[in-house]
C-alpha cells in the first residue's frame, strides 16, 4: 500500500453561494478514499487575478493522503464537475476551483500537473490561508511580495 503523503490543496470560486461551495468542497475532500483532512483555514475573499467576475473566496486545506497526485486531481476534479465547473475560458469565473499546490516535497511536471503550483507563490489568496494552517511552509520574504494584493479574511 502507497504511503501516506501530505498534500496541500487550495480552494476558490466565485460564482454562485462561493462560500457554501467552498464549504462543501471542504467536506468533500474529508470524504475523499484513503484521505484525511489535517488542516482547514478559514475563508479568504479576494478580486480576481487575470479573471473578472464577483470576488473570489477562496480556502486552503491539507490533507494525509494515500492517493497518488494524479488520483488526487482526478478526485478534485470530480468535485469541480459536481459544483457545476465549466471550462469556457482560461481564468473564467467558476463555481469551484481545486488545486494540488503541494503534494509532499514532490515535483510534478505533466501536460495535466505542475506541483507545487507555479503561481502559488505569487498570490495572496494562496499564502495567507496557507500560512495560517502551516506558518512554516510561508517565508516572510513571500508573504511580503504579495502584500499589496487586498485579500480579507471572511467569518466563518
Amino acid at each position: 500500500m502507497r504511503e501516506s503523503v501530505v498534500a496541500t490543496l487550495g480552494l476558490g470560486a466565485n460564482l454562485g453561494d462561493a462560500p457554501a461551495t467552498v464549504r462543501a468542497a471542504v467536506a468533500a475532500i474529508a470524504a475523499l478514499p484513503q484521505t484525511q483532512l489535517l488542516r482547514a483555514s478559514r475563508l479568504y475573499a479576494s478580486a480576481p487575478i487575470d479573471s473578472s467576475g464577483p470576488d473570489y473566496v477562496n480556502a486552503v486545506v491539507q490533507v494525509s493522503s494515500r492517493l497518488s497526485a494524479p488520483a488526487l486531481l482526478a478526485h478534485l476534479q470530480t468535485i469541480e464537475a459536481a459544483a457545476g465547473r465549466e471550462r469556457p475560458y482560461r481564468n473564467a469565473p467558476r463555481t469551484l476551483d481545486l488545486d494540488v499546490l503541494l503534494y509532499g516535497e514532490a515535483r510534478i511536471s505533466s501536460p495535466t500537473l505542475t506541483v507545487p503550483h507555479p503561481r502559488m507563490y505569487q498570490r495572496a489568496f494562496v499564502l495567507l490561508p496557507l500560512a495560517e494552517i502551516a506558518p512554516a511552509s510561508v517565508s516572510a520574504e513571500a508573504l511580503a511580495a504579495v502584500r499589496d494584493q487586498t485579500v480579507k479574511v471572511l467569518e466563518n
